[in-house]
């Protein structure tokens, strides 16, 4: 079944980031990527912990962003990293990971898959506030990257359950959501509406 991937930024969070985190994961995504690009590692992986412990008694997956030894550290199989940081980092650093790429073109997909990615993130697909002044790529970028490679591939950018099955009809894994998990008033209702769109689809 396609997969729902949660991912967080708190400075969009209108209320208290860790309580959102708690009911985020209580509707069951597949996984919480942790994003906070603004953290240093020790300070990432303080929040980390606490990320994780919100996650655990519902079963949902939490991915670590950029530090490899953090994922290690908290047991964690996941990683994610942009194109430059894969592009630089050293593959006995990344041994025993699955590690996930941000990619923004057919090219830097096929790069990221070369170079070990086990997954993909492509976008953004949509309109977004997160990249107003950026043309979004649209769907028929989505199929291009699904078809050249053989990883899954997660769309991202202005996802919303009604947008899940053209989504998933291009070939998507399934798809990410960040400012409405952020944002929304309701998220418990807001990832059901979406996992259920998931399912429906399948």
């Amino acid at each position: 079944m396609a997969e729902l991937l949660c991912v967080t930024q708190r400075s969009l969070c209108p209320d208290d980031f860790l309580e959102r985190v708690r009911r985020l994961a209580q509707a069951k995504p597949q996984a919480i990527l942790l994003r906070e690009k603004d953290l240093g590692e020790a300070d990432y992986e303080v929040l980390a912990r606490e990320v994780q412990e919100r996650c655990a008694p519902w079963g949902v997956r939490l991915i670590v962003r950029r530090y490899a030894d953090v994922a290690r550290r908290l047991g964690v199989q996941q990683l994610h990293l942009s194109m430059e940081e894969l592009r630089q980092a050293e593959p006995e650093a990344l041994a025993g990971l699955q590690t996930g790429i941000s990619v923004h073109s057919v090219l830097e997909a096929l790069e990221a898959q070369q170079l070990g990615g086990a997954y993909l993130i492509a976008g953004h697909i949509y309109e977004t506030d997160c990249k107003k002044d950026l043309a979004p790529r649209g769907l028929d970028f989505l199929r291009e990257v699904c078809q050249s490679v053989s990883v899954p591939v997660f769309a991202i950018g202005g996802v919303t359950a009604e947008r899940v099955p053209e989504l998933l009809a291009r070939g998507a894994a399934g798809c990410c959501v960040m400012s409405g998990a952020m944002q929304c008033s309701s998220p418990e209702e807001y990832i059901e509406n979406i996992i259920t769109k998931i399912i429906d689809k399948n």
